[in-house]
């Protein structure tokens, strides 16, 4: 139910965006009813665009949708790079209009038509799109030092790479898992986790894809926690695509390696509305576990539960993607504190949030580059 409440809500929410962009176009080109024929049929076909994908798919069609998808989905991050674009020009219009209505002055020289913000809209979000389709190939590997006097002096440091957000599916197929996973073997990692949305919501077809993550063999091993986009593909799928990828799925548990750090992991929330969900409180989670191991929380949404601080000493997450296409990031940053980067919850525990290794939707990323995280706890008792 939630979920068809979601899409029906991001239906219409969509369909308005259209509406305002066919508006501002009939404006500022002036076109007939020769022309608005083909660019109402063309923008309805894109707002029902992912139902459409998914159906070709399921028909067996995967090129025609993976055609389909680069298409919709590439028009979906240019339309809201023009609608952003495009609403700055409206706000800028309605000032010069104000100041000329309180100042009684002619400020014909720096007003804009219709048809001028129009195109200044367009030519901003056009390139920066075609920078976002490149953007997406930019993976940048950071790199995040921890020191605990947890690890033993001689052990050093232990290495974690995280991916998070991948959203393997119909449009992050190999050639960009690929190269994310070249960034992976780089780090040359003891462990290797991924904190969910590995999936997207198309799996078929991805034995190649598995094969390339089987190729990962940390010496502790490798550990996921389910994301949103797990459920929304199909728990059983999900689950079944990240085990044979040679993941071990921890749902509400955790596991201790090497006899030195403790890995525990959360289910997402989405799947409460599945009934899906393995529900565990997280303090009682982490109690389980002895305290002087480092332990590292897996958990989907950087949400921290308060009761738990101090009972991990790293928490990961992901999920927002830095926003993915700013400026979307301010609106993900005056609703969530923590979004991207590494925070000091206090002096025992700390939260990473990831940029996400993929996308979701659009193709495209602006001012947020996909990420590899490499973590390297280091033992305290080593000179700097």
């Amino acid at each position: 139910m939630r979920l068809f409440l979601f899409l029906l809500t991001f239906s219409l929410i969509y369909s308005l965006l259209h509406g305002y962009a066919f508006i501002r176009a009939k404006q500022a080109l002036a076109f007939g009813p020769a022309a608005t024929v083909p660019v109402v049929i063309f923008m309805l076909i894109m707002i029902f665009c992912p139902v459409l994908v998914r159906v070709i798919e399921n028909a067996g069609l995967e090129a025609a949708a993976k055609v389909l998808a680069y298409i919709g989905y590439t028009w979906m991050g240019m339309l809201f790079l023009f609608i952003c674009a495009s609403l700055a020009m409206d706000a800028y219009r309605l000032i010069i209009y104000l100041l000329k209505v309180i100042i009684h002055q002619n400020l014909s020289a720096v007003t804009l038509s219709a048809k001028m913000a129009f195109f200044i809209a367009l030519g901003v979000s056009v390139p920066i799109a075609a920078h976002g389709l490149y953007e997406v190939f930019d993976i940048r590997t950071e790199h995040v030092a921890v020191k605990t006097p947890k690890i033993p002096k001689e052990v050093g440091k232990v290495r974690l790479v995280q991916v998070t957000d991948v959203h393997v599916g119909v449009i992050v197929r190999e050639a960009r898992l690929e190269r994310i996973l070249r960034a992976v073997k780089e780090a040359e990692p003891d462990i290797f986790v991924s904190t969910g949305d590995l999936v997207d919501g198309q799996l078929d077809n991805l034995k190649a894809l598995t094969k390339m993550l089987q190729e990962i063999q940390p010496r502790y091993g490798k550990f996921a926690v389910l994301g949103n986009h797990e459920y929304y593909a199909g728990l059983a799928r999900s689950l079944a695509f990240t085990t044979e990828a040679g993941f071990t799925v921890l749902r509400g548990k955790g596991v201790t390696v090497g006899d030195l750090i403790t890995i525990a992991g959360v289910d997402d929330p989405a799947g409460r509305s599945y009934g899906l969900s393995v529900e565990v409180k997280e303090r009682d989670l982490l109690a389980r576990h002895p305290r002087e191991k480092f332990t590292i929380l897996l958990k989907h949404r950087p949400l921290v539960d308060k009761d738990a601080i101090g009972h991990f000493d790293l928490q990961l997450s992901g999920h927002f993607h830095k926003g993915q296409i700013f400026p979307f990031l301010l609106i993900v940053k005056a609703l969530y504190p923590y979004v991207a980067g590494l925070y000091e919850l206090n002096p025992g525990s700390a939260l990473y949030v990831s940029r996400g290794s993929g996308t979701w939707g659009p193709p495209i990323r602006f001012l947020s580059s996909p990420e590899v995280t490499v973590i390297d706890i280091v033992s305290e008792e080593l000179s700097p």
